[in-house]
């Protein structure tokens, strides 16, 4: 298993009107994809959360990923109990478009049954 070299670097010049277009590629964990920005600790937990979500990527974008998510944890000061990325999952949900408009149906049927109990 080779060893990457992250690409990731620390962005500070975001404005509240900036977008995520504006952002450059080394505050990614998944950079040639864009996917999962990293300019704040909340960010970086959200990409270690979110790692085994992003779809069709290589072992290698993931073994890059890692090592952004890790440069990134260590500058914001997250703790990762991880040590290498198949710790955060290589198995992406990719049944996740329905799962969530199941999720959805059954969240409105819940809704409409409380409904008809409270009228």
């Amino acid at each position: 298993m080779s060893t990457f070299e992250p690409t990731w670097e620390p962005f500070e010049e975001r404005t509240y009107d900036s977008t995520r277009s504006d952002l450059p590629e080394t505050v990614f964990a998944f950079p040639r994809q864009r996917k999962e920005p990293m300019t704040d600790a909340e960010h970086v937990r959200n990409a270690v959360a979110r790692f085994d979500q992003v779809l069709d990527v290589s072992d290698e974008d993931r073994a890059l990923a890692f090592a952004n998510i890790q440069k990134a944890a260590k500058y914001y000061g997250v703790n990762l109990s991880e040590s290498n990325w198949q710790e955060l999952g290589n198995h992406p949900n990719r049944h996740r478009f329905e799962a969530a408009a199941e999720a959805a149906k059954t969240r409105k049927r819940h809704s409409e049954q409380r409904l008809r109990r409270t009228s």
